[in-house]
């Protein structure tokens, strides 16, 4: 109780009240940082010398230094005067963080910090009378009306380290001086103008979390190069928030940049054990879109270090759809290239008594609070020889580990190193039976590279201090690792496991089932790449964890789609028309425009003959009211053929559905208008076409509280649909896999790698509006 009452008393006599001293107790660093400053400061300036405003300075000090070593440097400034001023504290503390070497330069120290500047009376005067100058006519005009805080803040500007509150006071007494006391009308309270409200629609689109998409955003790049991040410069890694310096610091970031030249270097380091998925396309996009918006190069390095999972279709699937979104890595390099220096730099970490081989076995160091090794004291030449052992093979897989000493965020004491497995590496054969683990190779491979800028997902955050650490404590250049939220979407899954799931039991075809969020997947189904890195932008370079909706996705394939896919027609469901008053050879050729907003863009011919096919639903035996389409006493035009047609004759089989209708044409200009146009097609391509729907009945199938049957209960019966004889028109006949077309009124497809020579197979991609049940 003593030692409490005494520090409140301390705190108290330097200006905090009791209220802020008592909660400043609870804050033990702060508490101590607070109360050694205090101590300084009486020692340079005696007891009475440590006044209020001295007293708060030093509280904001405590409470703001993140470097301790500067503690008593910027203490005494304040215990002399030097410092006296919030502005001017704020410019010492940025100068310590951007000068973390010592000695300080005590002179450019001063002149960054304002020190011994005085500024009289007159100054002050003469520069709020520049301004008030300045803005004469506006403030005669609007009176008390005018906003001050500009005038202010104009007169700050001028005078750099002037009490604000001094220039506050000259800025009344020249304002009153100016326009005298404040009158009747001054005093009235100034009728608010109601702020126009925006548009309905306007207003939807604002929150992307009511099914609007909000389209219009900053392009990712000038996100990823605007000041939305707060990324340090090259080889100004130290001025992070949380960067460990060590007296080598300075020396390995000069060196690091002599190699790197300033450039910004990041790098794409996805475990070659699976497919990327769409949450991995904002990864591609923030690594090798930081890299690309400020002029940097991105690596893709293969996180190869389990030598049981790999398989080379992954190394060039992962690469492939890196480039497919438009991305060149600036090299690809693999884990295992490194695993040498590796090597020699686990037993130069042992040396140096930072790591000790261990014999307890994965299942004791597993779940929580796990019993602290037996072995962590070894003498470091035992570890050393028992690790040389371990490489040459002498050990069972789990007989012994090399650990590092250390503690991780989350309490995790001593991460594994080094495991022994005996299975051949993909690269490296049978050279090596130890392999490095994630927590070890991950910063050390940044460091090997020059990697400025380490992004990677939340759940790292856990590992950022071993990642200080192991470079820490080697010696050797250490990058900065900053997080950004997972991207997630609903209505699917991505982990690999519950997708070979999917696959084993039929419910999807492959990992590229146009039903899944795989990248390759979304290709399949004719997302262009533009669509996936617009999306990633518009979810922006958030930090949050953020979880969309398919629509959004969807809504900005339709974007990309409207403007680079020709329009075609086809018809899902034929129903086959028979003009009667044409002779039957007739062959006129049709011209289409592929863009009909902009007839520049080139057109298509297709054929026009006594017999075309129209969509099923575009006629109906029995009007209905506002139904625009045929029926028999209702005449319909063609798009682009220039004709309209009238029913003679409804033809019907056997059990009394129609097969055919006989109709009469005339040309559109010689008749009225018809109430609607519809597309048609004649000498038609047979195809096939794949309508898809969610994979997934619910929002969140792996979440047990919304399926508890789990979420291969869960899977939509209805979520492919197959049209095995639909018709397109002969333009598309030399149309190439992933090519993408608009078919008129019907939605957005593009061609699948399973189509063959007279028999295409479309997939679409998206119908043309969003439907409105899906929000």
């Amino acid at each position: 109780g003593v030692k409490m009452a005494d520090l409140v008393t301390l705190f108290t006599e330097i200006g905090l009240s009791e209220q802020k001293a008592k909660e400043t107790l609870k804050n033990e660093a702060l508490s101590s940082t607070l109360k050694e400053a205090i101590t300084l400061a009486r020692g340079v300036a005696g007891l009475a010398g440590v006044d209020r405003p001295t007293g708060t300075l030093l509280y904001s000090l405590a409470s703001r230094l993140r470097d301790a070593r500067r503690l008593a440097f910027l203490t005494e400034h304040i215990a002399l005067r030097r410092i006296s001023t919030e502005l001017q504290l704020s410019a010492a503390l940025e100068y310590v963080k951007s000068h973390p070497e010592d000695p300080i330069a005590a002179q450019d120290f001063q002149e960054a910090c304002g020190v011994g500047v005085v500024i009289t009376p007159e100054q002050i005067e003469d520069a709020v009378e520049a301004v008030i100058l300045k803005h004469k006519e506006q403030l005669v005009k609007e009176r008390y009306r005018f906003n001050m805080g500009l005038l202010m803040g104009e007169a700050r500007t001028r005078l750099k380290w002037a009490d604000g509150k001094i220039i506050k006071n000259e800025v009344d007494m020249q304002v009153l001086h100016l326009l005298g006391p404040k009158t009747e009308a001054d005093l009235e309270k100034k009728s608010k103008v109601p702020k126009p409200r925006a548009p309905e629609q306007d207003r939807k689109e604002e929150s992307a979390g009511n099914g609007a998409v909000k389209l219009e955003g900053r392009s990712l790049m000038e996100q990823l190069r605007g000041e939305a991040l707060k990324f340090h410069r090259p080889g100004e890694n130290y001025k992070t928030e949380g960067y460990v310096m060590t007296p080598h610091t300075m020396r390995l970031l000069k060196e690091h940049l002599e190699i790197t030249g300033g450039q910004v270097r990041t790098r794409f380091p996805p475990e070659p054990n699976g497919i990327l998925h769409i949450g991995h396309a904002k990864a591609i996009n923030f690594n090798f879109g930081y890299a690309k918006a400020n002029g940097g190069i991105c690596f893709l390095r293969y996180d190869d270090t389990n030598p049981e999972k790999e398989e080379e279709k992954y190394f060039t699937g992962i690469r492939d759809m890196v480039e497919w979104l438009g991305y060149k890595p600036y090299a690809v390099t693999h884990a295992s290239d490194y695993f040498q220096q590796l090597y020699d730099w686990a037993v130069e970490l042992i040396r140096r008594g930072h790591a000790y081989v261990c014999h307890q076995r994965g299942e004791e160091i597993k779940g929580h609070s796990p019993p602290p090794s037996p072995w962590r004291d070894r003498p470091a030449e035992e570890s050393l020889v028992l690790f040389e052992r371990m490489k040459k093979g002498v050990f069972a897989e789990g007989e012994a580990t090399l650990r590092m000493k250390m503690v991780m965020e989350d309490g995790k004491m001593d991460p594994v190193a080094y495991r022994i497995k005996y299975t051949p590496h993909h690269r490296s054969g049978d050279q090596w039976c130890i392999y490095p683990t994630y927590d070890y190779t991950h910063c050390l491979c940044d460091s090997i590279e020059h990697i400025t800028h380490s992004l990677c997902t939340k759940e790292f955050q856990a590992r950022r201090s071993s990642y200080f650490w192991l470079c820490n404590v080697l010696d050797v250049y250490c990058p900065v690792q900053w997080e950004y939220g997972r991207l997630n979407l609903t209505y699917t899954v991505v982990s690999k496991r519950k997708i070979i799931r999917l696959v084993e039991t039929g419910a999807v075809r492959d990992w590229d089932d146009p039903r899944l969020f795989t990248l390759t997947a979304l290709r399949r189904r004719g997302f262009p790449p533009e669509a996936i890195n617009n999306f990633c932008a518009r979810v922006g370079v958030t930090v949050a964890q953020t979880t969309m909706e398919p629509h959004l996705l969807e809504a900005c394939a339709r974007e990309v789609l409207n403007d680079c896919a020709p329009r075609v027609m086809a018809v899902l469901e034929p129903l086959r028309v028979t003009i009667t008053n044409l002779p039957p050879d007739t062959q006129v050729e049709v011209r289409v425009p592929n863009f009909p907003a902009d007839e520049s863009l080139g057109s298509h011919s297709v054929p026009f003959s006594s017999t075309v096919f129209i969509e099923r639903s575009d006629f109906r035996e029995v009007m209905e009211k506002g139904y625009k389409r045929l029926t028999p006493e209702q005449p319909v035009g063609l798009r682009h053929a220039g004709y309209i047609i009238s029913v003679q004759q409804v033809i019907k089989d056997a059990s009394g559905s129609v097969v055919e209708l006989e109709v009469t044409c005339t040309k559109t200009d010689a008749a009225e208008k018809p109430k609607a146009f519809i597309h048609w097609v004649s000498e038609p391509l047979p195809c096939e076409i794949r309508l898809y729907d969610r994979l997934f009945l619910h929002k969140n199938p792996e979440d047990t509280s919304e399926v508890p049957a789990g979420f291969l209960s869960d899977v939509n019966p209805n979520s492919l649909q197959v049209i095995s004889n639909a018709l397109v028109d002969r333009s598309v006949g030399g149309a190439k896999v992933f090519d993408k077309f608009q078919f008129e009124r019907v939605g957005y497809f593009s061609v699948d790698p399973d189509s063959a020579p007279g028999k295409l197979v479309f997939n679409r991609t998206v119908t043309l509006k969003e439907d409105p049940g899906k929000i």
